[in-house]
């Protein structure tokens, strides 16, 4: 529950709850049971009268409960996502009731190893069963349900809540309608379970923990703990983060023991390691991360396809740059397989050089992403972006759709060459305005990419799917065949590799469709002839020294590439503004009155293309 007792601080309280279960109690996924079950879980937001903007944040390995808001005014932080979850914040609590839970296993309120024991009387210890993320998440059901609750708006996690996230779209395939998954994976590397063996084994090497029964005398395997500790903080973090953190400063006035160091960075680690022992209970950290290693969707369902193949929600998977114990690569593979199977999927990959702690250290611009996914509105170009921090991309993209494309008769011609109902790639998408019309007029899907961050956020807005890569790179993650038509729209000219970029679209798609800047354009030809310098027109907005273009060709360069490269073009428009280039084109100069042109390209064997003048 939650109050408002002043303008600055959200008090909120962590409520307890005990379901009725079942006379043999909660079963497990390994077939045990739990005879009794406490669940600690906090909310903050009201609910609506339809039960239907319900968010659930899934916890990451340590946290609990406490997300957002103050406990009293003597805390001395708030809640761990605080800066995220709130009134008028990127999870907006005046919009979504948002609910918050420790997860089983835990150790703050939900049922775990220090818990009682109602057949005992004593902490678990020992006797506290395995469990798996499976688990986790079957008891955030029951709660949501406890709580009035059948279908949730969207489940939002990262790390480890991001796995519970997708456990959720598993489990419940029809009670999720948005998944976001944040610096996740569908199992872990193998690299990163190493880490993950080497904590548990020194926990259990600890000579006070004794199998897991040391709750009677209050000493615990703390020395274990703390090592533990240590060795998964450094997964969070990121050499550069680390070098330009500490380097190899060294700390004034200490004298270090026998082969320790005045290095700040022990420092560091042994303070983070104290302050952890201070509030986790040991048992809880291994059987927690023990349920993480063990987390892998293919095998468990038998495949990636197999495991998402009932689910109905919508995703959004966040990879951070520099994150290496979940790195972007296996966020790419659950997106590749949820494209394949035609599924709302966007990715987006944020730069950081916080490691995999940057969803908790860095949130403006993942808010931004949340935030506009959570709550799409049409027609709102680049939603929450201060003039100050539009880059140098962006604005370019934004200019791309105001100087082509910028009216509905645009749009209309080259919708007029796709299906109705098809399923599209727009590659190079900018702001999304294109699939968003597509759809709107002629219910056509799409998918857009964009490498920059701005133009993703506005597709987001829009509801708009998006796949934030970059183009030149290729387009390997997407699978083949799997769109009717891709679209590169006025990117060609943009690109390091054209015609391998060409070969993708065909090899994605059934058909391209391909928009172009005519570079030998009559104005073109008169500015260079007459005043010595690069044109600037409607068509070509930029200078010289500040163009995007990288490769300056004609309509009649593109036809001779297309059939040194076997493509065909099966029809194309060439367009012209003024009366003049109207004219040029209506009598036959194609490439002296085209300012620019739509070209429909695939690899069928069909009759020459017809030109139709516009």
């Amino acid at each position: 529950m939650t109050q408002m007792l002043s303008e600055e601080k959200i008090f909120v309280q962590t409520q307890i709850l005990r379901p009725q279960l079942d006379v043999e109690g909660f079963r497990l996924v390994s077939g045990a049971f739990l005879p009794e079950l406490e669940i600690a879980y906090e909310t903050y937001g009201t609910l609506n009268a339809y039960q239907s903007n319900a968010i659930f944040i899934c916890s990451h390995l340590t946290s609990d409960a406490h997300a957002a808001g103050w406990h009293s005014e003597d805390d001395k932080q708030p809640g761990w996502w605080d800066e995220m979850i709130g009134p008028g914040k990127s999870i907006d609590t005046l919009r979504h009731f948002v609910i918050a839970s420790n997860m089983l296993g835990g150790c703050k309120g939900t049922t775990g190893p220090a818990s009682i024991d109602p057949r005992s009387g004593k902490p678990y210890g020992s006797n506290f069963p395995v469990i798996e993320i499976a688990d986790i998440v079957n008891v955030q059901r029951l709660l949501t349900k406890n709580l009035g609750i059948d279908v949730l708006e969207a489940v939002i996690g990262g790390s480890l809540g991001g796995m519970q996230a997708l456990q959720w779209t598993v489990s419940y395939p029809d009670k999720v309608k948005k998944c976001m998954g944040i610096a996740t994976a569908a199992s872990l590397s193998a690299q990163a379970l190493g880490f993950e063996v080497i904590g548990r084994k020194v926990i259990l090497e600890d000579s006070s923990f004794r199998m897991g029964d040391y709750y009677s005398d209050g000493k615990g395997p703390d020395r274990g703990l703390r090592l533990a500790r240590m060795i998964g903080h450094l997964t969070y973090l990121s050499s550069a983060s680390m070098d330009t953190k500490f380097g190899r400063q060294h700390r004034e006035g200490i004298k270090p023991g026998k082969f320790e160091t005045d290095f700040s960075i022990e420092s560091y680690l042994d303070h983070k390691a104290d302050a952890f022992v201070g509030r986790f209970d040991a048992n809880s950290y291994l059987h927690i991360t023990y349920a993480m290693d063990c987390f892998d969707l293919a095998r468990s369902y038998g495949s990636l396809e197999d495991a998402f193949k009932k689910t109905q929600a919508e995703f959004l998977l966040v990879a951070l740059s520099s994150d290496w114990l979940f790195p972007p690569e296996q966020t790419r593979d659950i997106t590749r397989v949820l494209l394949k199977q035609g599924k709302v999927a966007s990715e987006i990959t944020l730069n950081s050089p916080y490691g995999h702690d940057a969803f908790l250290l860095e949130v403006e611009n993942l808010g931004r992403v949340i935030e506009s996914f959570l709550n799409p509105v049409d027609h709102t170009p680049f939603p929450g972006i201060r003039k100050d921090s539009v880059t140098e991309s962006s604005r370019r993209s934004r200019e791309k759709q105001e100087t082509i494309f910028n009216s509905t008769e645009d749009f209309v011609r080259l919708r007029d060459l796709i299906e109705p109902q098809s399923h599209v790639l727009d590659v190079g998408c900018g702001d999304g305005s294109l699939i968003d019309f597509l759809w709107k007029t002629k219910r056509v899907t799409g998918v857009g990419i964009d490498i920059d961050l701005d133009s993703v956020v506005a597709c987001l807005a829009k509801n708009v799917p998006v796949f934030q890569t970059n183009v030149d790179e290729g387009l390997a993650d997407v699978g083949t065949g799997l769109f009717d038509y891709a679209i590169l729209n006025r990117t060609l000219q943009e690109v390091r590799h054209p015609v391998m970029l060409l070969r993708e679209l065909l090899r994605v798609a059934k058909k391209g469709i391909v928009t172009f800047p005519n570079f030998a354009h009559l104005r073109n030809r008169v500015s260079l002839a007459i005043q010595g310098v690069m044109p600037i027109s409607e068509s070509l907005p930029y200078s010289w020294h500040n163009t995007p273009n990288i490769h300056l060709f004609s309509y009649a360069d593109f036809e001779a590439l297309c059939k040194s490269e076997g493509i065909h073009i099966e029809c194309a428009l060439s367009i012209g503004r003024s009366v003049l280039s109207r004219l040029l084109v209506k009598t036959g100069f194609l490439n002296l009155g085209a300012e620019y042109a739509i070209v429909r390209i695939s690899y069928q064997n069909k009759p020459s293309a017809s030109i139709n003048p516009t």
